[in-house]
């Protein structure tokens, strides 16, 4: 009985959306330590028999250092504030309706799916994923099912596992196909344009699109193009993650 209360004490009261590419977060703030550790003992060892030299050494090991955490820093508000805000802005441009069938690609922990999953009624999201830790921290599907019911929307949300590339879902099957921060995971330029591709085959006609993603933005609106697609709208870019990302949008 005590382990059972135990367990359940545990468990996560608020959702958590996890942090994007966290190896590359924690290395920006070890990079910062090391940088300063290694200017304050530079100038300890040197300031008695060379002040000058050992203050320009500080001054400027101490300027890289502050870089290296203020990237870290960015990258974490970018992850904990900025993509919620973001989220929002993106799934209410899709104006789903309450039936709607929506795909959500390289779902991670459900920071999408879930906010499509609050905009239906009788509508259900599947979130697909590959689950990789490397790209955000604790990613699999046990989370995005906790998110789903802390946020009261476990009964329209449904997780698989499942490569982008190779949906097994039948022609156009889904009202919207949304992701986010997902398809740059892909490493090979033919990879990423098969997954668009993919994306563009399963959503219904007169379905809508939308992606947001670092990098590639403009050549997953050329994919779609010539698959044929209408009103493919790319947004001005945002440098969040410290990166160019924006906004694509596409109708079937």
């Amino acid at each position: 009985m005590a382990e059972a209360v135990k367990a359940e004490q545990s468990l996560p009261t608020k959702p958590d959306y996890g942090l994007d590419a966290p190896m590359v977060v924690r290395s920006m703030f070890s990079r910062g330590g090391w940088t300063l550790a290694v200017a304050l003992a530079v100038y300890f060892v040197n300031r008695s028999q060379y002040p000058d030299v050992a203050a320009r050494i500080l001054a400027v090991l101490g300027a890289f250092a502050l870089i290296f955490f203020a990237v870290g820093g960015f990258m974490f508000w970018s992850s904990r504030v900025a993509k919620l805000q973001l989220r929002d802005q993106l799934v209410d441009s899709l104006a789903l309706q309450a039936d709607a069938k929506v795909l959500d690609v390289g779902c991670g922990r459900g920071l999408m799916a879930i906010a499509a999953a609050k905009r239906l009624k009788s509508g259900k999201v599947t979130g697909i994923d590959t689950w990789s830790p490397r790209d955000l921290s604790g990613n699999s599907a046990e989370a995005v099912k906790q998110n789903a019911k802390l946020e009261g929307v476990a009964d329209r949300v449904r997780v698989e596992t499942c490569d982008a590339r190779k949906l097994p879902y039948p022609d156009n099957q889904y009202d919207a196909v949304i992701s986010s921060l997902a398809i740059h995971n892909i490493p090979e330029s033919d990879g990423r344009k098969q997954a668009i591709r993919e994306m563009f085959r399963v959503l219904k006609p007169g379905g809508r699109m939308l992606i947001f993603d670092l990098f590639y933005t403009g050549a997953y609106a050329k994919v779609l193009q010539e698959a044929g697609a209408g009103d493919v709208q790319l947004s001005g870019f945002k440098f969040l993650w410290c990166v160019p990302s924006r906004s694509l949008t596409a109708r079937k």
